[in-house]
């Protein structure tokens, strides 16, 4: 910003009396007065010069705002600053004389580093220099974890859980088809916000237990069935519980050892949809006759003779 020295532009010392300004003033409009100019430039310059300074030095707030801020203190006071209104003196040396000697560098108008760093941020809402004061920052709260354990079958049907988290126990809906390790979010539950700020938020993991028969993969469950050599040969049904239920499982006539058999809609719920489900593969697992008598042997020796023949 261009400095503006109204006492230069009178031909005055700052310590000027009021009855000196007057008199300089009218001595100087006279000089350049529009009338004399005549489309002068330079002199109609001279003559605003001359206005805007008396203007200013001939008004004793005005003066005292001129000699602290300078030619600027207008934009103090579009700021926020009331004519008559304003302490402007917390700013500059209590008493209103020479400054006293301090750890801060002071400038002319009686202003240190610290207090233009002060009136700035009164008035335009910012430091001149880089760190922050005043007003405080919205800041969010902390965020927090903390974790919970499910069985499968609670995973499968949903659930819901107490927490107790710093104090406050909160109820959690968690609904079918959680996966193992699946952090949950809950808003606004976390550590307090400051300065307005919004509050932290609460991360719960979820660990769900290993099933004794059951061995999810994604929205999928397999199993391992156990079949007698007899019904895998002649084919057969049986019952298996499953977590939707008990399930009658159809065994093929022939069916061989190690293959799988598909169970669709019997898998885990797709989490966060109705209606859709995985699927439960069943690993058929032959088991051989143990103990077998003369007779059951024979019968087995038989059968060996007539696929050896055929």
């Amino acid at each position: 910003m261009n400095y503006k020295d109204y006492y230069k532009d009178l031909g005055l010392a700052p310590t000027a009396s009021p009855v000196e300004i007057k008199k300089a003033y009218r001595t100087l409009a006279k000089k350049f007065h529009p009338d004399k100019a005549k489309g002068d430039k330079k002199l109609e310059e001279k003559f605003k010069a001359v206005n805007e300074a008396n203007e200013v030095l001939s008004d004793p707030v005005k003066r005292k705002k001129y000699d602290q801020f300078g030619a600027e203190w207008k934009q103090y006071e579009a700021a926020g600053a009331k004519p008559g209104g304003f302490d402007w003196s917390k700013y500059t040396n209590a008493g209103g004389g020479p400054s006293q000697q301090s750890s801060n560098r002071r400038s002319e108008s009686g202003f240190d580093d610290e207090s233009v760093n002060d009136l700035f941020e009164m008035l335009f809402g910012q430091r001149t220099r880089g760190r922050e004061r005043g007003r405080e920052r919205a800041i969010k709260g902390e965020d927090l974890t903390t974790e919970t354990t499910l069985s499968l079958e609670e995973a499968y049907h949903g659930t819901t859980r107490l927490i107790q988290v710093h104090g406050q126990t909160i109820k959690v809906t968690i609904k079918p088809g959680i996966a193992d390790k699946q952090i949950l979010r809950i808003e606004g539950k976390g550590g307090r916000g400051s300065g307005g700020g919004p509050n932290g938020d609460i991360y719960l993991t979820i660990s769900i237990v290993r099933h004794q028969e059951l061995q999810r993969i994604g929205d999928d469950l397999h199993r391992v069935l156990p079949v007698e050599l007899y019904t895998a040969v002649l084919g057969g049904k049986t019952i298996i519980s499953a977590l939707k239920g008990k399930v009658t499982v159809n065994i093929p006539r022939g069916t061989p050892n190690g293959k799988e058999l598909r169970l669709l809609g019997l898998g885990m719920p797709v989490y966060g949809k109705k209606e859709e489900f995985g699927n439960l593969l069943v690993k058929i697992e032959i088991v051989l006759p143990e103990l077998l008598n003369d007779e059951e042997l024979g019968l087995f020796s038989q059968l060996s003779a007539l696929r050896n023949t055929s």
